[in-house]
Protein backbone atom coordinates (compact mmCIF):
# COMPACT_ATOMS: atom_id res chain seq x y z
CA UNK A 1 0.00 0.00 0.00
CA UNK A 2 1.00 3.61 -0.60
CA UNK A 3 -0.48 7.03 0.01
CA UNK A 4 -1.70 8.14 -3.41
CA UNK A 5 -2.21 11.71 -2.22
CA UNK A 6 -2.24 14.12 0.65
CA UNK A 7 -5.13 16.23 -0.62
CA UNK A 8 -5.63 19.69 0.85
CA UNK A 9 -8.89 21.64 0.59
CA UNK A 10 -9.27 25.42 0.55
CA UNK A 11 -11.44 28.31 -0.62
CA UNK A 12 -9.62 30.89 -2.79
CA UNK A 13 -12.24 33.46 -1.71
CA UNK A 14 -11.05 33.22 1.87
CA UNK A 15 -9.20 36.27 3.14
CA UNK A 16 -6.68 33.89 4.67
CA UNK A 17 -6.10 31.88 1.45
CA UNK A 18 -2.41 32.72 1.12
CA UNK A 19 -1.87 32.07 4.81
CA UNK A 20 -3.68 28.75 4.41
CA UNK A 21 -1.37 27.75 1.54
CA UNK A 22 1.63 28.56 3.72
CA UNK A 23 0.16 26.37 6.48
CA UNK A 24 -0.50 23.56 4.00
CA UNK A 25 3.18 23.64 3.02
CA UNK A 26 4.28 23.09 6.61
CA UNK A 27 1.57 20.47 7.20
CA UNK A 28 2.55 18.47 4.09
CA UNK A 29 6.23 18.59 4.96
CA UNK A 30 5.45 17.40 8.49
CA UNK A 31 3.23 14.57 7.28
CA UNK A 32 5.58 13.45 4.53
CA UNK A 33 8.54 13.34 6.90
CA UNK A 34 6.59 11.36 9.49
CA UNK A 35 5.10 8.97 6.94
CA UNK A 36 8.53 8.29 5.44
CA UNK A 37 9.87 7.48 8.91
CA UNK A 38 7.08 4.90 9.16
CA UNK A 39 8.03 3.40 5.79
CA UNK A 40 5.17 4.92 3.77
CA UNK A 41 5.55 6.52 0.35
CA UNK A 42 3.55 9.62 -0.54
CA UNK A 43 3.08 9.72 -4.31
CA UNK A 44 1.50 13.17 -4.78
CA UNK A 45 0.24 16.23 -2.93
CA UNK A 46 -2.88 17.91 -4.29
CA UNK A 47 -4.99 21.01 -3.77
CA UNK A 48 -8.77 21.13 -4.22
CA UNK A 49 -10.97 24.22 -4.09
CA UNK A 50 -14.63 25.04 -3.77
CA UNK A 51 -16.50 24.96 -7.12
CA UNK A 52 -14.71 27.34 -9.46
CA UNK A 53 -17.84 29.39 -10.20
CA UNK A 54 -17.81 30.55 -6.58
CA UNK A 55 -14.51 32.42 -6.92
CA UNK A 56 -14.31 33.40 -10.60
CA UNK A 57 -16.25 35.60 -13.01
CA UNK A 58 -17.17 34.07 -16.40
CA UNK A 59 -15.17 36.59 -18.45
CA UNK A 60 -11.96 35.99 -16.49
CA UNK A 61 -12.41 32.39 -15.32
CA UNK A 62 -9.80 30.83 -17.62
CA UNK A 63 -7.17 33.42 -16.76
CA UNK A 64 -7.84 33.15 -13.03
CA UNK A 65 -7.67 29.36 -13.07
CA UNK A 66 -4.39 29.46 -15.03
CA UNK A 67 -2.98 31.86 -12.44
CA UNK A 68 -4.21 29.62 -9.61
CA UNK A 69 -2.51 26.64 -11.25
CA UNK A 70 0.78 28.56 -11.17
CA UNK A 71 0.19 29.51 -7.55
CA UNK A 72 -0.51 25.90 -6.58
CA UNK A 73 2.64 24.74 -8.38
CA UNK A 74 4.60 27.39 -6.50
CA UNK A 75 3.49 25.73 -3.29
CA UNK A 76 4.60 22.32 -4.64
CA UNK A 77 1.13 20.89 -5.25
CA UNK A 78 1.37 18.29 -8.02
CA UNK A 79 -2.22 18.75 -9.19
CA UNK A 80 -5.08 21.21 -8.70
CA UNK A 81 -8.82 20.43 -8.65
CA UNK A 82 -10.98 23.51 -9.15
CA UNK A 83 -14.25 21.87 -8.14
CA UNK A 84 -17.20 21.06 -10.40
CA UNK A 85 -19.46 23.08 -12.65
CA UNK A 86 -22.70 23.38 -10.71
CA UNK A 87 -26.02 22.03 -11.91
CA UNK A 88 -27.72 25.38 -11.23
CA UNK A 89 -25.18 27.30 -13.33
CA UNK A 90 -25.22 25.93 -16.90
CA UNK A 91 -22.82 28.64 -18.09
CA UNK A 92 -20.05 27.07 -16.01
CA UNK A 93 -20.10 23.87 -18.07
CA UNK A 94 -19.31 25.85 -21.22
CA UNK A 95 -16.05 27.06 -19.66
CA UNK A 96 -14.59 23.62 -18.91
CA UNK A 97 -13.01 22.83 -22.32
CA UNK A 98 -11.36 26.26 -22.39
CA UNK A 99 -10.02 25.77 -18.87
CA UNK A 100 -8.51 22.41 -19.78
CA UNK A 101 -7.00 23.79 -22.98
CA UNK A 102 -5.27 26.55 -21.01
CA UNK A 103 -3.86 24.38 -18.20
CA UNK A 104 -1.72 21.29 -17.67
CA UNK A 105 -2.43 19.97 -14.18
CA UNK A 106 -5.96 21.17 -13.50
CA UNK A 107 -8.87 18.78 -12.86
CA UNK A 108 -12.59 19.49 -12.61
CA UNK A 109 -16.02 17.90 -12.82
CA UNK A 110 -19.59 18.57 -13.77
CA UNK A 111 -22.51 17.90 -11.41
CA UNK A 112 -25.43 16.19 -13.17
CA UNK A 113 -27.97 15.66 -10.39
CA UNK A 114 -29.81 17.43 -7.60
CA UNK A 115 -30.75 15.50 -4.47
CA UNK A 116 -34.34 16.83 -4.52
CA UNK A 117 -35.04 17.25 -8.24
CA UNK A 118 -33.27 14.25 -9.76
CA UNK A 119 -31.33 14.20 -13.04
CA UNK A 120 -30.76 17.45 -14.89
CA UNK A 121 -30.95 16.63 -18.61
CA UNK A 122 -29.30 19.96 -19.33
CA UNK A 123 -26.30 19.13 -17.13
CA UNK A 124 -25.99 15.59 -18.49
CA UNK A 125 -25.99 16.83 -22.08
CA UNK A 126 -23.47 19.53 -21.16
CA UNK A 127 -21.13 16.91 -19.65
CA UNK A 128 -21.47 14.75 -22.76
CA UNK A 129 -20.52 17.74 -24.94
CA UNK A 130 -17.54 18.50 -22.71
CA UNK A 131 -16.26 14.95 -23.15
CA UNK A 132 -16.48 15.08 -26.93
CA UNK A 133 -14.93 18.56 -27.10
CA UNK A 134 -12.07 17.67 -24.73
CA UNK A 135 -11.29 14.55 -26.74
CA UNK A 136 -10.09 16.83 -29.53
CA UNK A 137 -7.71 18.92 -27.40
CA UNK A 138 -4.83 16.47 -27.98
CA UNK A 139 -4.40 13.71 -30.61
CA UNK A 140 -4.75 10.95 -28.01
CA UNK A 141 -7.80 12.34 -26.18
CA UNK A 142 -5.81 12.58 -22.96
CA UNK A 143 -7.45 15.81 -21.76
CA UNK A 144 -10.48 13.83 -20.58
CA UNK A 145 -8.31 12.39 -17.81
CA UNK A 146 -8.87 15.78 -16.18
CA UNK A 147 -12.69 15.79 -16.25
CA UNK A 148 -15.45 13.67 -14.76
CA UNK A 149 -19.22 13.82 -14.87
CA UNK A 150 -20.42 13.31 -11.30
CA UNK A 151 -23.41 12.61 -9.10
CA UNK A 152 -23.79 12.60 -5.32
CA UNK A 153 -20.07 13.14 -4.67
CA UNK A 154 -19.59 14.80 -1.30
CA UNK A 155 -17.00 17.46 -0.51
CA UNK A 156 -13.58 16.49 0.86
CA UNK A 157 -13.22 13.48 -1.43
CA UNK A 158 -9.42 13.18 -1.82
CA UNK A 159 -9.37 11.34 -5.18
CA UNK A 160 -9.35 13.50 -8.32
CA UNK A 161 -11.05 14.63 -10.55
CA UNK A 162 -14.16 14.83 -8.33
CA UNK A 163 -12.46 16.56 -5.38
CA UNK A 164 -13.83 19.83 -4.08
CA UNK A 165 -13.91 21.81 -0.87
CA UNK A 166 -16.84 23.32 1.01
CA UNK A 167 -17.31 26.68 2.69
CA UNK A 168 -14.22 28.44 4.10
CA UNK A 169 -12.94 25.56 6.24
CA UNK A 170 -9.45 24.38 5.20
CA UNK A 171 -8.94 20.65 5.55
CA UNK A 172 -6.90 17.68 4.37
CA UNK A 173 -7.49 14.00 3.69
CA UNK A 174 -5.54 10.92 2.57
CA UNK A 175 -6.26 9.01 -0.63
CA UNK A 176 -4.84 5.49 -0.46
CA UNK A 177 -3.50 3.21 -3.19
CA UNK A 178 -4.41 -0.17 -1.76
CA UNK A 179 -5.68 -2.60 -4.39
CA UNK A 180 -2.61 -4.70 -3.51
CA UNK A 181 -4.16 -5.37 -0.09
CA UNK A 182 -7.10 -7.07 -1.82
CA UNK A 183 -4.76 -9.03 -4.12
CA UNK A 184 -2.83 -10.35 -1.11
CA UNK A 185 -5.87 -10.99 1.08
CA UNK A 186 -7.49 -13.39 -1.38
CA UNK A 187 -4.40 -14.95 -2.99
CA UNK A 188 -4.35 -17.89 -0.60
CA UNK A 189 -7.67 -17.43 1.22
CA UNK A 190 -9.49 -20.69 1.99
CA UNK A 191 -12.87 -18.98 2.32
CA UNK A 192 -14.60 -15.72 1.55
CA UNK A 193 -14.69 -14.91 5.25
CA UNK A 194 -10.97 -15.48 5.66
CA UNK A 195 -10.08 -13.27 2.68
CA UNK A 196 -12.44 -10.50 3.78
CA UNK A 197 -11.12 -10.57 7.34
CA UNK A 198 -7.53 -10.33 6.10
CA UNK A 199 -8.38 -7.36 3.87
CA UNK A 200 -10.11 -5.51 6.71
CA UNK A 201 -7.20 -6.31 9.05
CA UNK A 202 -4.64 -4.91 6.61
CA UNK A 203 -6.55 -1.67 6.00
CA UNK A 204 -7.33 -1.13 9.68
CA UNK A 205 -3.67 -1.72 10.52
CA UNK A 206 -2.59 0.86 7.96
CA UNK A 207 -5.05 3.41 9.36
CA UNK A 208 -3.83 2.75 12.90
CA UNK A 209 -0.27 3.57 11.82
CA UNK A 210 -1.11 6.63 9.73
CA UNK A 211 -3.90 8.25 11.73
CA UNK A 212 -1.71 9.41 14.68
CA UNK A 213 0.41 11.42 12.22
CA UNK A 214 -2.69 12.97 10.64
CA UNK A 215 -4.14 13.78 14.06
CA UNK A 216 -0.85 15.31 15.17
CA UNK A 217 -0.82 17.49 12.04
CA UNK A 218 -4.43 18.49 12.67
CA UNK A 219 -3.55 19.64 16.17
CA UNK A 220 -0.22 21.25 15.26
CA UNK A 221 -1.49 23.29 12.30
CA UNK A 222 -5.17 23.78 13.08
CA UNK A 223 -6.28 22.14 9.82
CA UNK A 224 -9.14 19.63 10.02
CA UNK A 225 -8.32 16.03 9.08
CA UNK A 226 -11.34 14.69 7.20
CA UNK A 227 -10.22 11.07 7.05
CA UNK A 228 -9.07 8.28 4.74
CA UNK A 229 -10.38 7.13 1.40
CA UNK A 230 -9.40 3.46 1.35
CA UNK A 231 -10.92 2.85 -2.07
CA UNK A 232 -9.12 -0.09 -3.65
CA UNK A 233 -7.24 2.10 -6.12
CA UNK A 234 -4.87 0.19 -8.44
CA UNK A 235 -1.51 0.83 -10.07
CA UNK A 236 -0.94 -0.56 -13.59
CA UNK A 237 1.09 -3.58 -12.45
CA UNK A 238 -0.25 -7.00 -11.46
CA UNK A 239 0.77 -6.72 -7.80
CA UNK A 240 -1.66 -3.79 -7.39
CA UNK A 241 -4.49 -4.73 -9.77
CA UNK A 242 -8.08 -4.73 -8.56
CA UNK A 243 -8.90 -6.89 -11.58
CA UNK A 244 -6.36 -9.41 -10.27
CA UNK A 245 -8.06 -9.27 -6.86
CA UNK A 246 -11.40 -10.06 -8.53
CA UNK A 247 -9.87 -13.11 -10.15
CA UNK A 248 -8.18 -14.16 -6.89
CA UNK A 249 -11.65 -14.25 -5.35
CA UNK A 250 -12.51 -17.00 -7.82
CA UNK A 251 -13.78 -15.82 -11.20
CA UNK A 252 -11.92 -17.03 -14.33
CA UNK A 253 -11.77 -13.54 -15.85
CA UNK A 254 -13.29 -10.15 -15.02
CA UNK A 255 -16.50 -9.87 -17.02
CA UNK A 256 -17.68 -13.43 -16.56
CA UNK A 257 -20.68 -14.16 -14.37
CA UNK A 258 -19.63 -14.14 -10.75
CA UNK A 259 -17.78 -10.83 -11.16
CA UNK A 260 -20.67 -8.97 -9.52
CA UNK A 261 -20.42 -11.24 -6.48
CA UNK A 262 -16.68 -10.65 -6.30
CA UNK A 263 -17.31 -6.91 -6.40
CA UNK A 264 -19.97 -7.12 -3.70
CA UNK A 265 -17.73 -9.29 -1.49
CA UNK A 266 -14.82 -6.83 -1.68
CA UNK A 267 -17.10 -3.83 -1.11
CA UNK A 268 -18.73 -5.56 1.85
CA UNK A 269 -15.30 -6.06 3.41
CA UNK A 270 -14.50 -2.36 3.05
CA UNK A 271 -17.70 -1.53 4.92
CA UNK A 272 -16.34 -3.37 7.96
CA UNK A 273 -13.31 -1.10 8.39
CA UNK A 274 -13.07 1.16 11.43
CA UNK A 275 -11.05 4.07 10.03
CA UNK A 276 -12.25 7.69 9.82
CA UNK A 277 -13.86 7.94 6.41
CA UNK A 278 -14.12 10.51 3.69
CA UNK A 279 -14.68 10.13 -0.04
CA UNK A 280 -15.74 6.89 -1.70
CA UNK A 281 -14.21 4.01 0.29
CA UNK A 282 -15.32 1.65 -2.47
CA UNK A 283 -13.86 -0.25 -5.39
CA UNK A 284 -12.00 1.81 -7.95
CA UNK A 285 -11.97 0.26 -11.42
CA UNK A 286 -10.15 2.66 -13.76
CA UNK A 287 -9.84 0.52 -16.88
CA UNK A 288 -6.59 2.01 -18.15
CA UNK A 289 -4.97 2.33 -14.71
CA UNK A 290 -5.29 -1.39 -13.98
CA UNK A 291 -3.21 -3.86 -16.01
CA UNK A 292 -5.72 -6.70 -15.60
CA UNK A 293 -8.73 -4.59 -16.56
CA UNK A 294 -6.84 -3.12 -19.52
CA UNK A 295 -6.00 -6.66 -20.69
CA UNK A 296 -9.60 -7.80 -20.24
CA UNK A 297 -10.80 -5.16 -22.71
CA UNK A 298 -9.67 -7.71 -25.30
CA UNK A 299 -12.33 -10.11 -23.99
CA UNK A 300 -15.83 -9.55 -25.35
CA UNK A 301 -17.22 -10.66 -21.98
CA UNK A 302 -15.95 -7.46 -20.31
CA UNK A 303 -18.09 -4.50 -21.37
CA UNK A 304 -19.22 -1.06 -20.29
CA UNK A 305 -22.46 -2.65 -19.12
CA UNK A 306 -20.43 -4.81 -16.74
CA UNK A 307 -18.78 -1.72 -15.26
CA UNK A 308 -22.23 -0.22 -14.72
CA UNK A 309 -23.37 -3.43 -13.08
CA UNK A 310 -20.44 -3.48 -10.65
CA UNK A 311 -21.10 0.17 -9.79
CA UNK A 312 -24.47 -0.90 -8.40
CA UNK A 313 -22.87 -2.85 -5.55
CA UNK A 314 -19.60 -1.02 -4.99
CA UNK A 315 -17.39 1.15 -7.05
CA UNK A 316 -16.94 4.75 -7.91
CA UNK A 317 -18.45 4.54 -11.37
CA UNK A 318 -16.82 4.36 -14.81
CA UNK A 319 -13.21 5.51 -14.88
CA UNK A 320 -10.64 5.96 -17.67
CA UNK A 321 -12.86 4.06 -20.07
CA UNK A 322 -11.40 4.16 -23.64
CA UNK A 323 -14.10 4.87 -26.23
CA UNK A 324 -14.19 5.19 -30.02
CA UNK A 325 -13.09 8.59 -31.25
CA UNK A 326 -16.25 9.16 -33.27
CA UNK A 327 -18.73 8.78 -30.40
CA UNK A 328 -21.14 11.69 -30.28
CA UNK A 329 -22.48 13.58 -27.31
CA UNK A 330 -25.88 12.04 -28.10
CA UNK A 331 -24.35 8.56 -27.62
CA UNK A 332 -22.58 9.47 -24.37
CA UNK A 333 -25.71 11.05 -22.85
CA UNK A 334 -27.57 7.76 -22.16
CA UNK A 335 -24.52 6.30 -20.44
CA UNK A 336 -24.31 9.34 -18.16
CA UNK A 337 -28.06 9.06 -17.51
CA UNK A 338 -27.53 5.50 -16.32
CA UNK A 339 -24.74 6.60 -13.98
CA UNK A 340 -27.04 9.26 -12.53
CA UNK A 341 -29.91 6.82 -12.09
CA UNK A 342 -27.76 4.35 -10.19
CA UNK A 343 -26.36 7.12 -8.03
CA UNK A 344 -29.72 8.60 -7.10
CA UNK A 345 -31.63 5.35 -6.66
CA UNK A 346 -28.89 3.79 -4.54
CA UNK A 347 -27.94 7.04 -2.78
CA UNK A 348 -24.22 6.74 -3.53
CA UNK A 349 -21.46 8.78 -5.21
CA UNK A 350 -20.68 7.83 -8.80
CA UNK A 351 -18.60 9.44 -11.52
CA UNK A 352 -17.83 8.88 -15.18
CA UNK A 353 -14.40 9.65 -16.67
CA UNK A 354 -14.72 8.67 -20.31
CA UNK A 355 -11.92 8.90 -22.86
CA UNK A 356 -12.85 8.92 -26.56
CA UNK A 357 -9.62 8.54 -28.56
CA UNK A 358 -9.59 10.40 -31.91
CA UNK A 359 -9.10 8.17 -34.91
CA UNK A 360 -9.62 4.89 -33.07
CA UNK A 361 -12.59 2.53 -33.22
CA UNK A 362 -13.81 -0.37 -31.07
CA UNK A 363 -11.11 -3.03 -30.79
CA UNK A 364 -8.19 -0.73 -31.63
CA UNK A 365 -5.32 -0.50 -29.13
CA UNK A 366 -4.74 2.75 -27.25
CA UNK A 367 -1.32 4.38 -27.36
CA UNK A 368 -1.08 6.50 -24.22
CA UNK A 369 2.38 7.26 -22.82
CA UNK A 370 1.62 7.83 -19.15
CA UNK A 371 3.15 6.16 -16.09
CA UNK A 372 -0.24 5.52 -14.48
CA UNK A 373 -1.76 3.93 -17.62
CA UNK A 374 -1.69 0.46 -19.15
CA UNK A 375 -2.90 0.51 -22.74
CA UNK A 376 -5.92 -1.56 -23.70
CA UNK A 377 -8.50 -1.88 -26.42
CA UNK A 378 -11.17 0.68 -27.23
CA UNK A 379 -14.45 -0.49 -25.68
CA UNK A 380 -17.70 -0.53 -27.60
CA UNK A 381 -20.39 1.99 -26.62
CA UNK A 382 -23.79 0.35 -27.28
CA UNK A 383 -25.81 3.56 -27.36
CA UNK A 384 -27.92 5.70 -29.65
CA UNK A 385 -29.59 9.06 -29.15
CA UNK A 386 -32.44 9.12 -26.64
CA UNK A 387 -35.99 9.99 -27.66
CA UNK A 388 -39.47 10.61 -26.24
CA UNK A 389 -39.61 11.62 -22.57
CA UNK A 390 -35.95 10.83 -21.93
CA UNK A 391 -35.00 13.35 -24.57
CA UNK A 392 -37.61 16.02 -23.86
CA UNK A 393 -37.77 16.20 -20.06
CA UNK A 394 -35.68 18.93 -18.43
CA UNK A 395 -35.63 17.05 -15.12
CA UNK A 396 -36.04 13.32 -14.48
CA UNK A 397 -37.30 12.87 -10.93
CA UNK A 398 -35.51 9.84 -9.49
CA UNK A 399 -35.30 9.47 -5.73
CA UNK A 400 -33.54 7.18 -3.31
CA UNK A 401 -35.25 3.83 -2.94
CA UNK A 402 -36.87 3.52 0.46
CA UNK A 403 -36.79 0.20 2.25
CA UNK A 404 -40.07 -1.67 1.86
CA UNK A 405 -41.75 -3.26 4.88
Amino acid sequence: MKIRSITCFANPNSKAFTETLDTFTRLREFCQDEFIKLGWEVQTTRLATVPFGMYTEPKTTVEKIAALENTAAGYDFTYLAIGPARVSHPEEFELVPEILKATQNVFCGGIMTHHNRGISSTAVKACARIITECAAITPDGFANLHFCAMSHVRPFTPFFPASYSYNHEPAFALAMQCADAAVSAFEHARSAGEGSAELVRALNAAAEVLQPVARAAEKKFGIAFKGFDFSLAPFPEEWCSLGKAFENVGIPSVGYLGSLTAAALLANALDQGSWKRTGYNGLMMPVLEDCTLAARTENAQFTIKDLLLYSAVCGTGLDTVPLPGDVSAEMITPLLMDICSLSLRLDKPLTARLMPVPGLKSGDKTFFNFDFFQNGQIMDLPARALSRVLASSEWLEIKKRERMS
